[in-house]
């Protein structure tokens, strides 16, 4: 047994395995690896890993069926690492419960990096439960529906503040323009993405410092919307 966070490294390439999996264990994690989709979601039911970084291309069924069927039982973070950089591939994987989407090729610091603030954004969860949740300077409270800078509140219409809410409760997480659509205005206006680029200029010029180089809700082009919790 051990106390070291576990990491499900699913690819059918020996060579991502081989690079990736030592990285990984270098840096105190303890790796599982998987070339095919059968093979990931036994290891995953057998070890219930911390993460999982996962492949798209898989032999016997897609990556993004994997995270569907693991998302379905689990919460564990998912990051995909695939070569296929298109915005409708990042999108479809993030719509079926991917937290994050890292390109091949890709620089060892940054997949470091991603799985440590997918690692974090978990361990804070018992946090993001309570009353009020304190991300940066910002504290928001779920109770009272206030939004506070420091000891200055900030004034959010309904919309505003559901649409912070949910971002909050997802930070550094991508969530997709459809989920977010979908999550604040219901099923009927996942093809309206004008009224959330509306909201979130709204939201911006509330509780951005400086809203034409946002800190808090940064964009994935053509993607969705991420919030951050380290200053970049």
């Amino acid at each position: 047994m051990t106390d070291r966070p576990s990491i499900l490294l699913v690819d059918d390439e020996t060579a991502i395995q081989r690079a990736v999996g030592p990285l990984l264990r270098s840096r105190g994690f303890d790796v599982t690896t998987a070339g095919t989709g059968a093979a990931a979601l036994a290891a995953f039911a057998e070890r219930s890993p911390s993460l999982i970084v996962l492949d798209l291309g898989l032999p016997d069924f897609d990556g993004v069926e994997v995270c569907r069927r693991i998302r379905a039982t689990s919460p564990v973070p998912i990051i995909v690492l695939s070569a296929r950089g298109a915005e409708a591939d990042k999108v479809r994987a993030l719509d079926n419960g991917a937290d994050d989407y890292v390109t091949k090729p890709f620089g060892p610091e940054e997949l470091l990096a991603r799985i440590r603030v997918a690692l974090r954004r978990v361990a804070a969860e018992e946090v993001d439960q309570a009353g009020a949740l304190t991300l940066g300077d910002l504290t928001i409270d779920y109770d009272r529906r206030l939004v506070r800078r420091g000891d200055d509140e900030i004034r959010l219409t309904p919309k505003e503040f559901d649409l912070l809410s949910l971002l909050a409760r997802n930070h550094d997480r991508v969530l997709t323009h459809r989920v977010i659509l979908k999550a604040i205005w219901g099923p009927n206006a996942v093809e309206q993405p004008e009224h959330l680029w509306t909201l979130v200029a709204q939201l911006r010029k509330k509780i951005e410092p400086d809203p034409a180089r946002p800190r808090y809700v940064l964009s994935e082009p053509w993607v969705g919307y991420r919030f951050v919790t380290e200053a970049k």
